[in-house]
This record gives C-alpha cells, structure tokens and sequence, in this order.
C-alpha cells in the first residue's frame, strides 16, 4: 500500500471515436476532440463537478480532429490549437466556436500529431505550433504569422517520405534556444535545431515510432522518452552527446503491446506514465546514475543511462489508450482517452512521495 495506486474517478462512453483529451490550463474542464461516424469533426468541453463529469459544449465541424494543444496560447487566452484529418490547422476560442481565430492548411493529408510552446507561461520565447503528417513533412508555425510556416522539415525531392507520427518541443530554456524532435513509421527519430535551423542529431530504432516526449520544455536538454510498437520504448538522456554514439539510452519492454505514448508529470520530470495497445496504464520513475557522464576509450565525454523503477501499473480496458494527459494544475489528476470509446479521470495517489 506504499505503492502510488491508480484510481478510475470517473468513467464515460461515448457515441464517437476518441483521439485526444486535453485539460484546460487552470480549470476542472477538459477537451475531448474526435470523429463522429459520419467522419465530422466533434470537440467537447466537459466540467468536473461534484464526482462527476458533465458536457457543457459539444461542437461538430466538417472534417475529425486528430489531435490539439494548449501549447502556444496564453493563460489568458487559453485558445485551442487542433490538427484535422484534412491537413488544417486551426485555432479556437473555446467561449465562440462559430469561427477559428487562425486557420491554415498546413498539410497535403492528415495532421497525425501536434505541440505548442511559448504560452501558458512554459518556455520561452514566441509561440509556436509543430505539426506532423502523413504527407512526411513536419511544420513549425508562429500563430501570429499569416499562412506561411516558420520552419519546414521535409525530404529532399526523389526521398522516400516517411509518415510522421509523433512531435515535441523541447529546449526552450531562454528567446534563442529550441528544438523540435519527430518520430516516424520506420523507426526514425529526428531532433532538428531550430536556431540553427539544422539537423541536431537522429538515430533509428527499428520500429515506428508512437510518441516522443522532453520531460521538460523549458530546461536544457535532458530526457527524451521515445515510445514504439512491439512493448518497447526508450529514454535517452540529453545531458552529454558523443560525437559518433549519440545520446546515452535505456531500453524497456512493457504493455505486451503498442506502447501509445509517454507523459511526464509536469510536477516530477522523473515520473511518467506509459500507454499500452493492451488497455494497460504503467507508471514509471527514472533514477539518475551516480554520474551522468564518462570517459570513453577515445577521450571523448559520453552519457550513462540511469535506471526505471515501476511503480505501479494498471489495465483500465481491453482497447489501445489513445491518449493520455497530465493536469497542470493538480498533481496526480489526469484524463486518458480509449479506443473503446471511452474517457476516464484518474487519480493516481502518494506521487508527493516521490
């Protein structure tokens, strides 16, 4: 009973395909978005209140959402940033939905994956949105310019485009400084720098990639949770890059199953939760090593994995667990979305513990 314990707060199926939940920054709403059977689009607010979960907004547009973030929006603003499965890219005031407040299509097919920095307080810098698609292509977009993206990242012409399922920001620790990391179908992994506007680092992990995730956006580089198909994922630490070996690297198995994605507490970097093809939800904490870097044969610095400790794990249902999000605001709240059509708020306990 030391064990942090995973509790199912409340639970509710719904009529609708479920592709992503995202709590709304200071508030006990969050926002499912989806695809109806017909193929339009549904976002949802919800509010908790009382132990329960109510509707109050349900909101159908032309085309399914994929996926959102708050990322690049301020406190005070808290606008909505969604990727559909036409290639557009949209922002919206969740009080009047009738319109986006920005629009651009931004891809030639769907925009599988989506992250934004700069607002909410979290990183510095300007706001900004990366998308992914399957077209092969990852964008960077500043919500403040019309139309045209900040940064494209793409194979040459006569390159085989691979489908991008997975974006992150990361390295927003000051206005110059940050990086974009992609994951994709082959097992790629890009980390592209976006001052320099070049290739930072890439490897391949010979399974397609589901989801990349910094434990932080806004320190200097040091984890990077990388999650794949086959019960596998990785963590790499950021901290020291070899020249020819890269980045230090812990390999896992769990879930028995596609593991779906990775979250990081926002209270405890070392803490995060994985989730399986399986139904299953496993809780993760990273121990650091009694040092992070070492001498290799040749002189040159390089890093030392830490360890994962489980902490606890759960099966919530038998479909996939699309996706998973963290509330910032309260430790150990969380809201996570299942192919069974089904939402669930968590609780997890004791993560003060930790």
């Amino acid at each position: 009973m030391d064990k942090p314990q995973i509790i199912c707060h409340i639970e509710k199926s719904l009529p609708f395909t479920l592709y992503d939940s995202l709590w709304i920054p200071s508030s006990a709403k969050f926002v499912l978005l989806g695809s109806q059977p017909r193929g339009s689009g549904v976002l949802q607010v919800y509010e908790i209140n009382e132990g329960d979960a109510s509707v109050i907004k349900n909101v159908e547009k032309n085309t399914a959402f994929k996926c959102g973030t708050f990322g690049a929006s301020s406190l005070r603003q808290r606008h909505l940033a969604t990727g559909d499965f036409e290639g557009k890219l949209q922002m919206w005031n969740l009080e009047d939905m009738s319109s986006p407040v920005y629009s651009v299509s931004a891809h030639r097919q769907i925009i599988n994956c989506i992250d934004g920095v700069g607002g909410l307080n979290i990183a510095c810098g300007a706001p900004e949105i990366v998308t992914g698609s399957r077209d092969g292509s990852v964008k960077v977009w500043d919500p403040r310019q019309k139309n045209k993206p900040v940064a494209v990242m793409e194979p040459a012409d006569g390159e085989a485009r691979r489908d991008c399922w997975s974006v992150a920001f990361g390295n927003s620790y000051n206005n110059e400084e940050r990086v974009v990391c992609a994951g994709y179908d082959n097992g790629d992994i890009k980390m592209f720098d976006l001052r320099t506007m070049c290739l930072k680092w890439e490897t391949n992990v010979k399974n397609g990639v589901c989801c990349v995730e910094f434990d932080r956006k806004d320190i200097k580089l040091n984890k990077l949770i990388a999650t794949t198909l086959e019960s596998t994922f990785h963590v790499y630490d950021l901290h020291t890059q070899h020249k020819t070996k890269g980045f230090a690297k812990l390999t896992e198995k769990a879930h028995k199953s596609t593991v779906w994605a990775a979250r990081s507490l926002p209270q405890n970097r070392e803490i995060f939760v994985t989730c399986g093809g399986s139904g299953t939800l496993c809780l993760w904490k990273y121990n650091y090593p009694e040092k992070r870097v070492r001498e290799s044969g040749e002189g040159e610095m390089m890093g030392v994995p830490g360890s994962l400790s489980l902490l606890q794990n759960s099966v919530l249902t038998s479909q996939p667990i699309s996706s998973f999000n963290w509330s910032p605001d309260k430790t150990g709240l969380a809201v996570c979305t299942s192919f069974d059509q089904t939402v669930r708020v968590l609780i997890v306990t004791k993560l003060n513990l930790y």
